[in-house]
């Protein structure tokens, strides 16, 4: 049973109530062909207009054409270049029919030519969108058809319902444009560039697949020096700069901040995406004008490969950012290739970062002190010990210093777990002294460069040596050289106050340079520690010899002492002794010890010295 006008109008607006910006083509195919059929028409067809580029864009068609023209003469037609009946398709603003005659020969020569029919006769309706003519609906019968009003006038209610579709449909694009792209770059972001990665990473996809994860350097000194706007602006300019340097087939997105990330459209080995990370660093180093200032910035860069079906987005993202990491950890502005090493170091500075603030903060028990033993080697007293803090990992065992200070620091935990240090070290002196152990020595301390700068150091060390009732001439805290050079005025106050209180200060690492001793003169400093560096090959190295004897020149001229560190063979401790250094640590005289074995070597109070 024919349909009427009304039922016609209902049947496409329930079609076209379930199209979306995936399916909208098929459903508009649909609506298309019913409504052919219903008015016996030979073709209908749906266009946008593109006013961006002055265009009218072929959507759907019904029945669709075989032997398209290739390009296809009608598939995108510009309104500055149409025949007459086309260019009307720009503003059109209520329903038209067009029929054969000579005022219209050039479109009748247009379809033939997209057709291949001679002649025939059109109608069509606008899709509005207020006053923007945003495309049109027609229908073409071939020959000659004469069009009603209530049917003009159904089309155009139809024209209506696709012009709500097309509407939803660029909202719904914009949107996920917008949940995929970066809204400063136009890059694609985060989100995007993962389900990219995990797409290029699917079994059977071919591989290997390079990522080249980049970071510009110092960008903050842009941000400080002209503003965060100007910031943007920059980072506008690098990103259209990465972009073009990357080619139009790579994927090239904005990560986040400053970082940025780009996967080459070919499948490439670690050394092929090296090579490439070189080339793009070269290229994007240029200058861009920024609010009348000529800016330029370096990139550090990572690299990293994944193989499809073994590796995911994780893994290859985790990777780069390692190498991004060895890369800034060096200083920035080069390139720097993923190897397994890095996975094992950042495998265990991670893990340590999970674990190692619980350890301060609630199981003070992993943290444990043991104690290298000072001893004047002529006689093989002990004159001193040193606190050294050691981590009982749950899993890796007992980790020294070196393994974790540096996480320590980096993650401002340094000043917490300095003051641990201090309360248990002073606790255990203090504990030695009512066994009448160690009344004689003096306990060092090391001192982190957090708590020099902390307000209120001075006062908490006061008042720590007050709360277990310790003399503050028998503690010592050491401070490393490099620390006492890079915040030189900071430095002075914080070691004058705690000379103020009584406490002994010594320059660890002494000699790494020379850099301190411009400062021994102004410097309330007790005593100096040569380096190891400087006595693991005393006795064979003229050259450390001839340093040791100026070092040890320069203290006796200050007035102050001097402790040999790292002494580790006979032949050491024996120039060390002609050069009048007496006080030394070292595992030729003793390893570090847990406190029960300190106790004891406090109770026999020597060693027997062989040299």
């Amino acid at each position: 049973m024919p349909r009427t006008l009304d039922q016609l109008v209902t049947a496409a607006a329930t079609e076209l109530m379930a199209a979306t910006a995936y399916n909208h083509a098929a459903i508009s195919q649909r609506v298309l062909r019913n409504l052919v059929s219903h008015f016996n028409v030979d073709n209908g067809f749906l266009r946008h207009n593109d006013h961006r580029i002055r265009a009218t864009v072929l959507v759907a068609e019904w029945p669709p054409r075989e032997n398209v023209p290739d390009p296809d003469p009608i598939g995108v037609v510009y309104f500055a270049e149409a025949d007459s009946v086309f260019a009307i398709a720009e503003n059109l603003k209520a329903p038209k029919v067009v029929r054969p005659d000579v005022g219209n020969a050039d479109y009748q020569r247009n379809i033939e030519k997209g057709t291949g029919i001679p002649a025939s006769s059109l109608a069509c309706v606008p899709l509005l969108s207020g006053d923007l003519t945003i495309g049109i609906l027609g229908f073409v019968k071939f020959g000659d058809r004469e069009w009603l009003p209530e049917e003009l006038s159904a089309l155009q209610a139809i024209a209506t319902l696709f012009a709500q579709v097309q509407a939803r449909i660029l909202a719904e694009e914009r949107l996920h444009y917008l949940a995929e792209h970066d809204d400063l770059t136009g890059l694609l972001n985060r989100r995007a560039l993962i389900e990219c990665l995990d797409d290029r990473l699917a079994e059977g996809q071919p591989g290997p697949v390079a990522l080249v994860f980049l970071n510009l350097d110092r960008l903050k000194a842009v941000n400080d020096h002209l503003g965060h706007k100007a910031g943007d602006r920059f980072i506008e300019a690098f990103a259209a700069l990465l972009r073009e340097a990357a080619g139009p087939s790579a994927i090239v997105a904005r990560f986040g901040g400053d970082e940025f990330a780009i996967v080459p459209a070919v499948s490439m080995d670690a050394a092929a995406a090296e090579s490439l990370a070189q080339q793009l660093q070269q290229r994007v180093h240029r200058q861009v004008a920024v609010d009348g200032e000529k800016v330029t910035r370096t990139a550090s860069i990572g690299v990293a490969v994944g193989v499809p079906g073994r590796d995911d987005a994780s893994d290859l993202l985790r990777r780069a950012d390692q190498a991004l990491l060895s890369v800034k950890s060096v200083g920035g502005n080069t390139v720097v290739a993923f190897d397994p090493e890095m996975a094992e170091k950042y495998a265990i500075r991670n893990d340590i970062e999970l674990h190692l603030e619980g350890a301060i903060d609630r199981d003070s028990s992993a943290l444990v002190l043991h104690y290298l033993p000072e001893f004047d080697m002529r006689t093989g007293e002990i004159l001193g010990t040193e606190a050294l803090i050691r981590w009982r990992h749950p899993t890796r065992g007992l980790l020294m210093p070196d393994s974790f200070l540096g996480v320590v620091e980096s993650i401002n935990l340094a000043g917490k777990l300095g003051r641990l240090v201090m309360r248990t070290a002073c606790a255990q002196f203090s504990d030695w002294h009512d066994q009448g152990l160690g009344r004689d020595i003096v306990l060092s301390i090391n001192v982190s460069p957090a708590q020099l700068v902390t307000d209120g150091f001075v006062a908490m060390v006061a008042a720590t040596l007050d709360e277990f009732a310790l003399d503050p001439g028998t503690v010592c805290l050491e401070v490393t050289e490099h620390v006492v050079v890079k915040d030189v005025e900071t430095t002075r106050k914080t070691l004058a106050g705690l000379k103020e209180i009584g406490v002994r200060v010594a320059i660890d690492d002494f000699g790494t340079g020379y850099s301190a001793l411009t400062y021994l003169k102004s410097l309330p400093v007790d005593t100096l520690k040569i380096d190891k560096e400087f006595v693991r090959d005393l006795g064979t190295d003229s050259a450390d010899l001839a340093i040791l004897r100026q070092v040890v020149a320069l203290a006796d001229a200050f007035g102050l002492g001097v402790i040999a560190e790292g002494v580790e063979t006979a032949g050491a401790a024996r120039a060390l002794l002609e050069l009048g250094c007496y006080r030394a640590q070292g595992f030729l005289l003793s390893r570090p010890l847990h406190r029960v074995a300190m106790e004891s070597l406090l109770a026999q109070r020597r060693i027997p010295i062989k040299l």
